[in-house]
């Protein structure tokens, strides 16, 4: 240190000396003196002299650049990956913005940001960050570069849970590309990292092992051969042979040992995966001790002297630091020491909320939060086996609150953050939303992809991207609060309400039911096991013929789903709220038989629909957190392409568009008139918005979508909105599905009017029939019209479909009555405000009777 202030020093008395040394060269020596002698302290000075450098020409720049880049390294090197990431960032911002040139920014800048983009689990940055320099490497014909982006977009495929895509890029790479033997090793080392995780063990060890022949003579390949040994280890520990797998960490030890380059980072990767090969065997005390070693390597304030577990505040966003608290937590398991384990998963969280913070990209939220489960999962299930021991209530209310964390965080996010969100950062975020929405419609051409196209969309999605980061670089990351239960249970009084809210884990299913100022726990079946019966349920639901075709297996089935979810009995609460998870969001609860019998006459049949007014929500969140209307007048957006003389016709939509307009006022877009633009420019006028159309759930590629007159719709365009309106009806086929996340919920056309600002929604599970659709839309807006809120009138809708003598006993098939589910308030601030009218009006008439009698008495006695 004391020869860093030294050089400093004679180079500034040269600089007083030489009054024409330029800002570059200073620059370059400044650079220069930091490199000859790197540490955390000297990061802090490079840092000052920084901010006092104003370059002006290109050359300055440049150099500015170069000395972000190697202190961005540096920091990487020192365990400060966020401000490594900061560093890098800048530096490729301003090679960007000052169109630079005779830098290699791939090798030195966007090659390793794009590795800590990964690490951090930001893995959209990545990936965009990976493609640019492909793309680069591309046009300029450079082999070497262009492997080394398909190697590191592997990576990413890998670690954010996209095998499938990593194993066809890899296995592509290696038929197609003229690679060396040293990078066939290396990407046969990738391909065989996949394989391992998806257990494919036999295809995981032949390319491994093909890949340590091919690496083992490339002395400069120490750290690939050791990774290749280390995935070796782990397969025959998989595999409960221990010799080998003992045998092949060793070899990977030896060859980490030969590498130059041992960052704190990937020396604690090495300690860690020793711990987990050490539990794995059942050697819980020496496991423990190398997690000492991470914690050691990681954390310079680290003390074990008492065996305690890192202070939180020294913590920060590190993937082996979450893998290692979390096999703490798993060896204070197997020592049964419980609430031990609670306090290291605790530590894991507050990890995983650090990762959050740095996160831009909605897809990547939703990873962390996928990630976030098992951990929740097995802390439930310790809080349940605690509060077995000691009945303490304490235990299932905190159950309870994990289990909400991991409920459409990323949404409730996002509708937190709207409200106190910037001008400039919500249009910055808009812009990106379109960059976005815009990279999907162009992949969504597949083989006629412009990727030309999509290379200048990702360039300015970066650019955006780090434009935010920057408007929101310092102010502190706002958190949801926990849900206050006693307000929960305040709530379900007033509303005469049970609510139930599930958790579908890895292993196992809880649900978690609040009524009468009580919070009950239940451990369901194993959840692989119980998932068979509910997807016979929801397989009913695929086809208008499958119920009718065989009454009894309907009726059997759905009642021992029902007996499966373990749902209240019908008693004084009248309402019933839903919080599903996982697969249960594809689930009509309604349809549910909640009594078996032989009847084959469906309005006869013993319904969850004849014991509860059934809604759902999101979350419990939502359930409290309920808006004021914005609009105490009903009218109606009425969205109605119908598509006449059209293979997407559709008929009934007509009659759907004359009941409406008969019930509401409103403006009705018909035809060519119901197009997005249209929508867009009115939607924000009216109370409900109503759109009787087609819609699609899309598939593991394609995204979920709505159709219009003029285009189809992808469930993200509709984020940008920006609407509040009382209700959202949704009309149309499938809205409600999408690809599911269990943490998130379905990525659907629903989920996009939620992003939008809707709190409450009607939509469908299933592709809904024209003819009964309309129907029940005419039950639905009677009721409205009658005083009855929306979650009422969605109940008594399905009612009078049952009922109605006029419909064939085939067409009162759940199938056709229960696909409309509503997400939502239970009773609507409208109703509250017309009562309030009226009795002011009542209070108002009798006064006006008692003045005008009061006036007559005194003429009369006068």
């Amino acid at each position: 240190m004391k020869y860093y202030f030294l050089l400093l020093l004679i180079t500034q008395i040269a600089f007083s000396q030489n009054a024409k040394v330029t800002l570059e060269e200073k620059i370059y020596n400044t650079v220069d003196l930091f490199v000859a002698n790197p540490s955390v302290e000297s990061l802090k000075k490079l840092e000052i002299s920084e901010k006092s450098f104003k370059p002006i020409s290109k050359a300055e720049f440049l150099a500015l650049v170069i000395l972000d880049c190697n202190k961005a390294y540096y920091e990487n090197q020192f365990g400060l990956s966020n401000k490594a990431i900061s560093s890098y960032e800048k530096a490729w911002k301003l090679f960007q913005d000052q169109k630079l040139k005779n830098y290699d920014i791939t090798e030195y800048c966007l090659k390793p940001l794009g590795n800590l983009y990964t690490i951090i689990g930001d893995y959209d940055n990545a990936e965009n960050t990976i493609k640019q320099y492909f793309f680069i490497a591309t046009i300029e014909a450079n082999q070497q570069q262009k492997i080394a982006a398909i190697l590191n977009l592997s990576n990413v495929y890998q670690s954010s849970g996209k095998s499938d895509l990593a194993m066809n890029l890899l296995e592509r790479t290696i038929k197609t590309e003229k690679i060396s033997t040293t990078q066939k090793g290396i990407l046969l080392n990738n391909l065989g990292t996949n394989y391992l995780i998806t257990k494919s063990y036999v295809k995981a060890k032949k390319a491994l092992e093909t890949a340590t022949k091919l690496l083992e003579n490339d002395k400069s390949q120490s750290q690939n051969l050791s990774n290749a040994y280390r995935n070796l280890s782990q397969i025959y520990s998989q595999e409960l042979n221990f010799v080998l797998a003992n045998s092949y960490f060793e070899k990977a030890r030896d060859e980490f040992a030969k590498t130059k380059n041992k960052e704190p980072r990937k020396v604690a990767k090495l300690f860690y995966e020793k711990a987990l090969l050490l539990y794995e065997q059942g050697n819980y005390k020496l496991s423990n001790a190398f997690l000492v070693a991470v914690f050691e390597t990681l954390l310079p304030n680290y003390s074990n002297k008492k065996a305690d577990l890192p202070n939180q505040n020294s913590l920060y966003a590190e993937t082996v630091l979450l893998d290692a608290l979390d096999l703490q937590a798993e060896i204070s398991l197997k020592e049964n020491k419980p609430l031990k384990a609670l306090d290291a998963y605790t530590l894991s969280f507050y990890i995983e909320e650090l990762f959050q913070t740095l996160l831009v990209y909605e897809n990547s939220k939703i990873i962390i939060q996928i990630r976030n489960r098992t951990r929740t999962e097995k802390c439930i299930e310790i809080y349940n086996s605690l509060y077995k021991k000691e009945k303490k209530v304490s235990y299932l209310e905190r159950a309870f609150q994990l289990s909400e964390q991991t409920k459409s965080t990323v949404l409730k996010n996002y509708i937190f953050r709207s409200k106190t969100v910037s001008a400039s950062e919500k249009h910055i975020l808009q812009e990106l939303q379109n960059c976005n929405n815009s990279i999907i419609k162009e992949q969504q051409k597949l083989e006629l992809a412009d990727v030309s196209k999509i290379n200048t969309i990702i360039k300015k999605q970066n650019e955006l991207m780090l434009l935010l980061k920057s408007e929101s670089k310092n102010k502190s990351e706002n958190t949801i609060a926990k849900i206050d239960i006693s307000a929960v249970f305040s709530k379900l009084k007033k509303d005469k309400a049970i609510l139930v809210s599930y958790f579908s884990g890895a292993e196992n299913r809880y649900s978690f039911t609040l009524e009468n100022n009580q919070i009950q726990l239940q451990k369901l079946e194993n959840a692989n096991n119980s998932s068979s019966i509910i997807r016979k349920f929801i397989a009913f639901f695929t086809d208008a013929n499958r119920i009718t075709n065989d009454v009894n297996r309907y009726n059997t089935t759905g009642n021992l789903t029902y007996q499966y979810l373990k749902l209240p009995k019908k008693i004084k609460a009248k309402n019933l709220i839903i919080i599903p998870d996982g697969i249960l969001n594809f689930l009509p609860f309604e349809a549910l038989i909640t009594q078996k019998s032989n009847t084959s006459n469906f309005s006869k049949m013993h319904y969850l629909l004849n014991d509860f007014k059934v809604g759902y929500n999101n979350s419990v969140s939502f359930y409290l957190d309920e808006k004021p209307f914005q609009n105490h007048k009903e009218s109606v957006l009425g969205i109605f392409p119908v598509f006449e003389n059209s293979s997407l016709e559709l008929t009934f939509s007509k009659k759907e568009l004359e009941n409406l307009k008969a019930n509401f006022e409103g403006k009705y877009l018909e035809n060519n008139q119901a197009t997005f633009a249209n929508f867009k420019a009115n939607a924000s006028n009216f109370s409900i918005l109503h759109l009787s159309t087609h819609a699609s759930s899309g598939d593991i590629i394609e995204p979920a979508s709505i159709r219009f007159y003029d285009q189809e719709i992808v469930y993200s365009e509709l984020y940008n909105l920006n609407i509040k309106p009382n209700l959202v009806v949704l009309s149309a086929c499938e809205t409600g599905l999408g690809k599911l996340y269990k943490s998130e919920g379905t990525m659907s056309v629903a989920r996009g009017f939620q992003f939008a600002g809707a709190q409450n929604l009607l939509f469908s599970l299933w592709k809904v029939n024209d003819y009964t659709t309309s129907v029940f839309m005419d039950n639905f807006y009677k009721n409205i019209k009658k005083g009855n809120s929306y979650f009422e009138s969605n109940h008594e809708a399905k009612l009078d479909f049952i009922n109605d003598k006029t419909i064939p006993n085939t067409k009162k098939s759940p199938y056709y009555w229960s696909a409309m589910v509503y997400y939502g308030t239970l009773e609507n601030s409208v109703q509250k405000n017309y009562f309030t009218y009226i009795i002011l009006a009542i209070v108002g008439i009798v006064g006006l009777f008692l003045l005008l009698k009061t006036i007559k008495k005194w003429k009369i006695s006068k």
